[in-house]
Order: structure tokens, then C-alpha cells, then sequence
């Protein structure tokens, strides 16, 4: 029997120690330290790729080494290949996490049913073949090619992945898969660690691609240790809150492509459908008339779309004012409360103020400063700005507009969308023939002039 002994693991970092520790000394986080069985006898059994007998690696000169493009395999969905970089890369390896319920399972599922002429293999750890075919029946894809493997134990899969020899790897999800090498429960830091690994190394040394479904904790990062996402090529993070019907793909690590991209479906009761023109369902229409309400032209990545920025100013009831924003960071909005106060002279500070970004979306894009400023001015002062009026502009603490970046595309999608006016930075059209555009393009340097331009 082999003799076992006993460690803790840093979940956050995975560093060891003989004995618990408090602070962890690799990564500072406080009590992630987390007791561990591990055997002796299976310290380096894992082999690592590329020091195989048949093929030891050796030192090429970097100029030697032939570049060329990644092959990749099209998903049949614009939204998954745009955040992945165009496609699927051949031999990588993706992590998609997400909350539960929020439709990991179903996107995946309904994506390799989608593949036409490819042979896919999807491993559950978590639901039956029969909970499986019910969703596949719901999503209403078929493919012929799909097969079904209901198992936890890697080395199992890997023996059904020689006989299969499938194109595309589903595993669903990493943190239900256990080694025999490793005596520990399925999920432990070092399970989900060696499980990883080896999973690695199967996807480049075959050539196929894997996809790893896995779990978020409380605090909304990837379950399990911190170099899960270090060995992973690709960290997908599907989000969105489960009371709206929009879900959002978001690339966080890409090894292949860029991870300013973002994918837009929408949650139905047949599985989740591409939302092509997010602009037309992020947009009330029944808006008109009321206060607190800017469109903004905001860009995710290269993609660019209008959103609807909803402000509520009140009369603070209790002695402190309230700051709330959904969807927008709190502290920018206070910054921009105090440039309001401050620059533009609108006395706020015994007021409440509630920030919404409609839709579910949470925007980054330092652009939609303009729109928030002016809908809390609407809101403030209880004056509807016109219909058909767009805006984007970055906020300087001293009032100043700063241009945007693709500021082109933002006035084209403005336009196509039927908007008759959109408010700018100035000096921010250089290169840009406006001449040929139908909408009506207004620069403003300051946030006095855009006001002066929203209320007269």
C-alpha cells in the first residue's frame, strides 16, 4: 500500500505547504489553503509533453521555426468564432465558466450539434445520456456524428477518445473528471490541476481541440486552482444575469485572438440564438417623453452598438445621498457626479442618483461618459432630450470632451439606425469624410457646449 501523506494547497495559486497557513506566501489571499491526500509513489508520474522517448525536444533558433496560420474549425455560430478570433484552433484548449443555470451546457451542446461533418465527442460528468438527449430534443440540432460518453474517470476517456478518434472534445465539466494517480476527491485543487494537464497534453500531441466546461465560485472567478487558467489557451466567461434573456460571451484570455471581443445571444425557450444587431433590441422605443434617458454609441471590441443609459435623480430621503449604477462602474459615476458639480455647476450633492445601463449589459467602453452625464442632467433637471440624438465621449475631470477611438464606425451605426444627430468630441473626424454621411455630426469641446447643444 502505497505510504500517503498530508499537504495543503493554495487554491488561488496552488503552492503547498506542510502545514495550514493563513496568508498564503506566493500570492498574499488570505485562508485559501485546503488540505490534501497525496501519494508518494505518484510524484512525477505525469509525463510532460515534448520529453517523450521518440521525440525529445530540443533548442530551435526562433527564425528557424516555420509561422504560419492556425488552422481553425468553423462552429457554424458568428458570435463563438468572432470571441475565439475567427474560429477554433486546432490542438487548443478552451475554458468556458459561467454561473450555474446560465446556459454553458446549452451553448456547447447546441454548437457541436451544429457541426456538420465533424465527429464530436461530449463527456458529462454532471447529467445522464437520457437529461442529455431531452436537451438535444429542446434545441432541436441534430447531428450523427455526436456521441454521448457519461464518465469521470480520465483515464477512461481517454481510452474512448483512441476509439472514437472524434474531431472535437467536449468535457463537461473539469471539475467532476478525477486521475487515478492522484488520491483525492474530484474537484480538489490537485485533481483539477493534473486532470488539466493531462488534458493538455492529449489536445496538442492529437491535434484536437477541447473544450472544458467549468464552475465559478462566490466571488465569480473559475473554480479550482489559479493555473487552471494559466494552462488553458482560451478563458471564455459566459454572463449575464438569469432575470434578462440576454447572454453575453466574453473572452478574457486568448492565446489566438483578441480578448476585446464579446458575443451576444439571446436565452429562449429552443436554446440560445445569435443576436446579430444588438442595437435594435438594446433600444426601447417607448422612451420618448421622458426624462433620464441617452443613447450612447458604445463599442465592445470592434463591434459597435447603441445603448440606452437610464438615470434617476431624486431628493435624498436620509441624511446620505445614495450612489447606485447597473451595469457601469460606481466609482467612474461618482467621478462624473463631482466633474458635473464641480465644471458644469449643477448642485447634486444632496441628491440620490440611480445609473442603469438597459439591457443586462455591463459596458466598459469610457466613451458612454458624455451619455451618462447627460442623462442624469435630464433626470436632474426633468427635461427629455430629443429623439434621434446619439452621443459618445470620453469625460476629463476638467470638463474637457476626449475623442474615442473608431469613432467612424460609431456615427455609421448611428446612421443606419436612423439617428439624425450625433454629439462628438471635437477633432475627432480626422481622416473621416463626414460629407457622405446623412446623420448630423456635432462636435463639442466641453461639457457646457454638449449640454447647450441636449437643453438650449
Amino acid at each position: 500500500m502505497a505510504k500517503t501523506k498530508t499537504v495543503y494547497v493554495c487554491s488561488n495559486c496552488g503552492a503547498d505547504s506542510p502545514k495550514w497557513i493563513g496568508k498564503c506566501p506566493s500570492c498574499g489571499e488570505w485562508n485559501t489553503y485546503v488540505e490534501e491526500i497525496v501519494a508518494k509513489e505518484t510524484v512525477g508520474k505525469r509525463p510532460v509533453y515534448g520529453l517523450t522517448d521518440g521525440n525529445k525536444a530540443r533548442p530551435v533558433l526562433i527564425y528557424e521555426i516555420a509561422s504560419e496560420e492556425e488552422s481553425r474549425l468553423d462552429l457554424g455560430d458568428q458570435e463563438f468564432n468572432r470571441v475565439l478570433g475567427g474560429g477554433l484552433v486546432k490542438g487548443s484548449l478552451v475554458l468556458i465558466g459561467g454561473e450555474p443555470g446560465i446556459g454553458k451546457s446549452t451553448l456547447v451542446l447546441q454548437t457541436v450539434l451544429g457541426l456538420r461533418g465533424l465527429k464530436t465527442l461530449y463527456v458529462s460528468g454532471e447529467e445522464s445520456s437520457r437529461q442529455l438527449k431531452l436537451r438535444a430534443d429542446r434545441i432541436a440540432h441534430e447531428n450523427p456524428n455526436c456521441y454521448i460518453l457519461c464518465e469521470t474517470n480520465l483515464e477512461q476517456i481517454f481510452v474512448q477518445a483512441k476509439n472514437v478518434q472524434p474531431d472535437v472534445l467536449i468535457i463537461d465539466s473539469i471539475q467532476t473528471i478525477y486521475t487515478e494517480l492522484v488520491e483525492s476527491s474530484p474537484g480538489s485543487v490537485t485533481q483539477v490541476r493534473e486532470c488539466s494537464a493531462a488534458i493538455l497534453k492529449y489536445a496538442k500531441e492529437s491535434g484536437t481541440p477541447v473544450l472544458l466546461i467549468g464552475h465559478i465560485n462566490k466571488e465569480g472567478s473559475i473554480a479550482g486552482p489559479k493555473v487552471l487558467e494559466h494552462i488553458v489557451d482560451t478563458v471564455l466567461q459566459f454572463e449575464g444575469d438569469q432575470h434578462y434573456m440576454y447572454r453575453i460571451l466574453r473572452g478574457i484570455k486568448n492565446r489566438f485572438g483578441s480578448t476585446a471581443e464579446l458575443g451576444i445571444y439571446e436565452m429562449r425557450q429552443s436554446g440560445l440564438r445569435e443576436v446579430s444587431n444588438p442595437s435594435e433590441l438594446l433600444l426601447t422605443q417607448n422612451h420618448e417623453g421622458l426624462s433620464g434617458v441617452a443613447i450612447a454609441a458604445a463599442i465592445e471590441g470592434i463591434r459597435p452598438f447603441l445603448i440606452e443609459t437610464q438615470a434617476l435623480v431624486s431628493s435624498a430621503v436620509y441624511g446620505t445621498p445614495q450612489r447606485s449604477a447597473t451595469g457601469f462602474d460606481l466609482r467612474r459615476m461618482n467621478m462624473l457626479l463631482a466633474v458635473l458639480e464641480k465644471r458644469a455647476g449643477f448642485k447634486l450633492i444632496q441628491k440620490d442618483v440611480f445609473l442603469n445601463i438597459a439591457g443586462g449589459l455591463r459596458v466598459n467602453d469610457p466613451a458612454i461618459d458624455l451619455a451618462v452625464i447627460s442623462a442624469v442632467l435630464s433626470s436632474s433637471l426633468d427635461i427629455t432630450i430629443e429623439p434621434g440624438i446619439c452621443m459618445c465621449g470620453e469625460v476629463g475631470l476638467s470638463g474637457e470632451i476626449r475623442p474615442v477611438n473608431r469613432i467612424e464606425q460609431r456615427i455609421l451605426e448611428a446612421e443606419k439606425l436612423g439617428f439624425t444627430r450625433i454629439i462628438i468630441p471635437y477633432n475627432n473626424l480626422k481622416g473621416f469624410d463626414s460629407t457622405k454621411c446623412k446623420i448630423q455630426i456635432i462636435q463639442v469641446r466641453k461639457v457646457e457646449d454638449a449640454f447647450r447643444q441636449l437643453f438650449g
